[in-house]
């Protein structure tokens, strides 16, 4: 385990200061100080909002990653562009991302090992290579950083909101209009399992734009903006509006009789800047076999087609936002 000495210079905060001498976010930063790895004059400080004072020192431990085995794995992840500071994948719909105590299937975080893909190790634990989440069922475009610098930049992007993904999803009953949610998203205080719109949690604000309605229009293909990441956000907001994603058991799903093989959500469009190359970079991941055979069935895709165009979905979105 590394150590690293700083002396502060003036009152701040704890996590504002190591935020800037270790090139990290502040979220990052909070994640160290609470997990035990930053002490403050011998004494450790597991605090993010403390007032630090000139001349105090501070000692932060920059963990090694936590091996585990790999469980075995019984899939496989299209690769869509890979270097050697990060990964962009496609993620199939029933994968998990990170393991946990309560999960006994193989993750992608597995899969990853079994390729031999080394990931960041920012937070001591392997499976924070991952910049951004995906629920297990939904599919499509992610991110891995290969490197921490690589993590720490994308993860700066995520905040500041230069990186930004778009979604797609059937959803009912359909909207008339584009429609933006800003509602803070918190656990669920009368469901655990599920996620709420609750005051006092954490911002959260969403992007809707009608794409298409279905021949028999009960149904409506969607384009969603993500302008923060929070758990099953998308859902939450929906669910918010009356409206839910067809094949979404948990969030709406009383409300339609509707069904589908698993939820009609997919990660389409992800944009960032490379944190090395500074490049520009954008992916579109087409949605799988399942999303495609409920709307070939239900829309004409020849319409499909011109609406899920790129530059259609994001200057409809840019014209509005």
């Amino acid at each position: 385990m590394e150590t690293r000495k700083y002396i502060v210079n003036n009152h701040q905060r704890i996590d504002n200061f190591l935020a800037q001498m270790l090139n990290q976010t502040r979220t990052q930063v909070a994640n160290f100080i609470k997990n035990g790895f930053v002490s403050v004059d011998g004494k450790k400080s597991l605090k993010p909002g403390l007032k630090l004072k000139p001349q105090q020192t501070v000692f932060v431990s920059i963990p090694q990653a936590q091996k585990t085995t790999p469980l075995e794995v019984n899939f496989d992840v299209e690769i869509i562009y890979e270097d050697e500071h990060l990964l962009v994948i496609n993620k199939p719909s029933g994968v998990i991302v990170h393991p946990a105590p309560s999960v006994k299937e193989a993750t992608l975080v597995d899969w990853l090992k079994k390729r031999g893909i080394s990931l960041s190790t920012i937070s001591g634990e392997e499976r924070h290579g991952i910049v951004h989440r995906l629920d297990k069922g939904t599919s499509g475009v992610m991110v891995v950083a290969k490197t921490n610098q690589a993590h720490t930049k994308l993860s700066a992007q995520l905040e500041d909101k230069s990186m930004g993904r778009y979604y797609l999803a059937v959803i009912t009953p359909p909207f008339k209009e584009i429609t933006t949610v800003e509602k803070p998203i918190a656990r669920n205080p009368k469901n655990r399992l599920k996620m709420g719109i609750v005051s006092g949690g954490k911002e959260a604000k969403t992007a809707f734009l009608p794409l298409v309605l279905s021949k028999d229009e009960k149904t409506q293909l969607i384009a969603c903006k993500l302008f923060t990441g929070r758990t099953h956000q998308i859902r939450v907001h929906l669910e918010s509006l009356s409206r839910h994603i067809i094949g979404d058991e948990v969030y709406g799903a009383k409300i339609s009789k509707i069904s589908s093989e698993q939820i009609l959500l997919h990660a389409y469009i992800i944009y960032f800047v490379h944190p090395v190359t500074k490049e520009k970079m954008s992916f579109k991941v087409k949605y799988d076999e399942v999303f495609e055979k409920y709307i070939s069935k239900k829309f004409d895709m020849e319409i499909v087609d011109e609406k899920i165009s790129p530059d259609y979905i994001s200057s409809s979105f840019g014209s509005f936002i």
